[in-house]
């Protein structure tokens, strides 16, 4: 029989004597984490507020210890990473995007010059512009003596680009263009025509120098009614 001492002890614990007296296991559960009652901030405000305090105290500490203020002392290596590391976060941090060196992003380039190509079904079309738009070359299947339907073919546009080409090396653009962007427009013959020039031997010149290509072909939602389609026969 126990006595009224030992069954108090049991009930207020939910433990017998014998489990008391045994040391205790440590417990592998993860400690609670307490519930935060600070308000989230927007991607504009207080995330990149701590990391522009946390570039100046990294700056601050790498003048110290370049300065020899510290008491222990550094590698210079050591003084030229956290010099480095401090610059790196404080110029992607004022950004208003978190933006790192890493990303791999398509360079933009800086003005670039523009080559024109409008194909349509009776004629082809060739312009070569500024970065301001301002044409340098601009000439058609007409110029080279090609008349009526003939035109319209694969053969007057292949004529036209090859000649397109050679006079742009002739004047010695080549050394003026850095960069070129290629405008596509219209579906016609010239435009195979060319694009087989630009990856052969007669735009070897240019094709190193193409940074984007761009399909400006009209689409029409709704618009003006199309013309009557042709009965043969």
């Amino acid at each position: 029989m126990e006595s009224p001492h030992i069954f108090r002890i049991a009930t207020s614990s939910s433990q017998c004597l014998r489990c008391i007296s045994k040391p205790s296991k440590p417990s592998t559960l993860l400690p609670r984490r307490s519930i935060s009652t600070t308000p989230i901030h927007s991607a504009r405000g207080g995330s990149f507020n701590s990391l522009n305090r946390l570039s100046k105290d990294l700056r601050s500490l790498g003048e110290k210890v370049v300065g020899n203020k510290t008491k222990r002392s550094t590698p210079t290596s050591t003084n030229n990473q956290l010099t480095s590391l401090s610059q790196t976060l404080g110029r992607y941090a004022t950004r208003g995007k978190l933006e790192t060196p890493y990303d791999n992003k398509p360079i933009e380039p800086n003005n670039p010059h523009h080559l024109h190509i409008y194909a349509t079904k009776h004629n082809t079309h060739i312009t070569l512009t500024q970065p301001n738009r301002n044409p340098i070359i601009s000439l058609s299947t007409g110029n080279l003596g090609f008349k009526k339907a003939a035109r319209g073919t694969y053969d007057a546009a292949y004529q036209l680009g090859s000649y397109v080409m050679n006079r742009i090396q002739d004047q010695g653009l080549l050394m003026k263009i850095q960069n070129l962007e290629l405008v596509l427009r219209g579906f016609g013959p010239g435009r195979e025509a060319l694009t087989k020039i630009m990856l052969g031997s007669e735009g070897m010149g240019l094709r190193r120098m193409v940074c984007r290509v761009t399909d400006s072909t009209r689409l029409k939602f709704g618009g003006t009614r199309s013309p009557k389609a042709r009965r043969l026969g």
